[in-house]
Parts: C-alpha cells; structure tokens; sequence
C-alpha cells in the first residue's frame, strides 16, 4: 500500500530516490509520470498514485514523454553513457574530451560533469589511471619499460619517471627486485603485528596469528624485494604502533608509503580523515567520494596498512562490522578500544 502524502511529497520535492517505486498520473491530462518529472506540478487533487507504469495503465492513463516512465530513467541513461564512456577509456586508444563526447552523443561539458560525479574523476585522470594499471600488468612480462609503456598507450617513457614514486618503472617490471624493506614482528593486543618500511615510510602493517604467516604474506606482495628483519632499527616505530593499539588517543604519526591506484589513494586518504572513536559507511563514503558502496569495499579490503590507515572504521549501513581483511574480531577489538 502506497503512503498516499510521502509519495506527494516526493512529487512535490522531484525526489529522485523515489524514482522506480511508483509512479503518478494526472486525471486532467490522462498521462502519468515519474515522480522526478520536470514538468510542472499538478494540483494535488488531481493525482492519482499507482505502483508502476502497467497499473496506471491499467486504470487508463498514458506515458509522459518527458520523462519517458517506462524505460530507463535519465538517471540511469546517464549512468548507462558514462559507464560507455569509462569502457571506452579502458582502450588502448587515446581520446580528448571532444572525441570521447562525441562517441558517447553528450556535450562535452555535460560529460565531464556526469563522469566526475558518478567516479570522482576527470575523464582524463580516469584515463591516466587504466593506463597506469595496464602499465603495471605488462610490467612483469615485458622486455623492456618501454616494451610496457607502448603496451598500456603511452607515447614513450617520459611520464613515466615524471612524478616520484617509491619503485621506479624498472624495479616494478622485476617485482620490486633491488628494493630492500626492513620489516619487525612483535605481540600485540591483536595477536602479531609485522611492520614494513621502505626508504619512503610505512609500506605495510599486518596483522596475524603467526609469524612466519605474517612473513609469507609480507613477501608475496613485495615478490621480488630484499626483505631485512631489522628489530632494532625498527623498534621506536612499532613501539609507536603499540602504543596507539593499547591507547588509540596516542596516534602514531609515521611516514607513510602508500602504493594503490588513484582512486584506493583516495579512499585511503578519506579513511584517514575519520576521526578516533568514530565510523563511516560504505555509503557515506561512496557519498562523498561519488563512487560506490562496493568500489569502497574492494578499496578498503586491498589496503595494506592497518590501523594507520584506518579501514577499521567503516561499517556497513546497518551498523553491523561487515568484512575486515585481518578479521572481524579484530575490527571488533580496535573499534571498542577506540569507543571506550
């Protein structure tokens, strides 16, 4: 049973969430609409409210054809076209903001506003960053950087070595092979802690039952980087860490090497803007980052830096503590700790 004055006041406010739970018809005119309709409001006594478009058929009205109630929405058109865009984007091929527009049937300026707010970026950082990840996959395989950079679509190596990055294009095509990461594992609250620094900062913390699964796990993501137990040169640093596990008040401020794609970097970013005591959900986030719930989650669960970036606190919408990549009694241990 639909609530007669909650669906008029979606009507009255074009309230797009409502967008697919019923729809109005207008004796006056015989049509009916999507509750977002542009068209002007009608007066209230003469609406109707029905549960889909086969019932205000049904009762004898027709579709409007602005708002097109049948098919998809221009919501989800729009999403439909940006998702076309970003498929596009994934190609080799380079396009400009003009080329893509028109590929896609949009303005440009249209696109690039749609774009950003359904992926937080620009069609050319998304661009960049599916070069990026095509860039790391031919890496290993290639015989040479440049071998990978015409692979992904770049025009040669200079973009490569323009921004700093803690392992250069060379070291990533051998698997990290040169690099030296100095890690320590010691107890903790949480059952064993292993910390790894490059010479940029903290690349990992993990957290585990075992030591040498703490070790194992440390080598399969750095697969051909020198690993050096360095206890001593470690210890003010994990002493830090410690400290901020037994009182989250006394934060640990490391430097932080952080390695992702641009859009992880930048929901680690958000991950640490949450503040000790507090969560966020996935939908909050995906909110503010104008992405989505699940994108949030895979994010959250490729992050390989607990506690100091913070993925701990973020739950599901429900409240409920939903998946943590070193599990949920963890989660649960660093959230209570924080809360009391």
């Amino acid at each position: 049973m639909l609530d007669q004055e909650r669906c008029w006041q979606a009507v009255c406010e074009r309230d797009e969430a409502f967008d697919g739970r019923f729809v109005f018809a207008v004796r006056s005119t015989g049509i009916y609409c999507r509750p977002n309709c542009p068209a002007r409001r009608p007066r209230r006594d003469n609406v109707s409210f029905h549960a889909d478009s086969a019932s205000a058929e049904a009762a004898g009205f027709r579709p409007c054809k602005r708002c097109s109630p049948q098919g998809q929405s221009p919501v989800q058109q729009l999403d439909a076209l940006v998702a076309a865009a970003c498929e596009l984007l994934g190609g080799e091929q380079r396009l400009t903001l003009p080329q893509l527009a028109a590929r896609i049937g949009l303005s440009p300026s249209h696109l690039a506003r749609a774009f950003k707010a359904r992926t937080g970026m620009t069609p050319n950082a998304w661009a960049a960053a599916q070069r990026s990840q095509r860039l790391e996959a031919h890496l290993p395989h290639a015989p040479s950087v440049l071998d990978a950079a015409l692979a992904a679509g770049y025009s040669g190596t200079r973009a490569l070595y323009e921004k700093p990055q803690a392992m250069s294009p060379a070291q990533r095509r051998q698997g990290g092979a040169g690099e030296r990461l100095r890690y320590s594992i010691a107890p903790c609250p949480l059952g064993q802690v292993l910390l790894a620094t490059s010479d940029r900062g903290v690349c990992a913390l993990l957290f585990g039952d075992q030591p040498a699964a703490l070790r194992d796990e440390l080598q399969q993501r750095f697969a051909a980087a020198r690993l050096e137990e360095d206890e001593q040169g470690l210890r003010n640093w994990l002493q830090q860490v410690l400290a901020q596990l037994q009182e989250p008040e006394r934060a640990a401020h490391l430097p932080l090497d952080i390695r992702g794609t641009a859009f992880q970097q930048r929901v680690w970013q958000a991950l640490q803007r949450i503040p000790c005591g507090e969560t966020r959900s996935y939908a909050e986030l995906a909110g503010q980052l104008h992405s989505h719930p699940r994108a949030i989650a895979r994010a959250c669960a490729s992050n390989a830096i607990g506690l100091l970036l913070p993925c701990h606190r973020v739950v599901a919408s429900d409240g409920s503590l939903s998946g943590y990549r070193w599990g949920l009694q963890r989660k649960r241990q660093l959230l209570e700790q924080e809360q009391s």
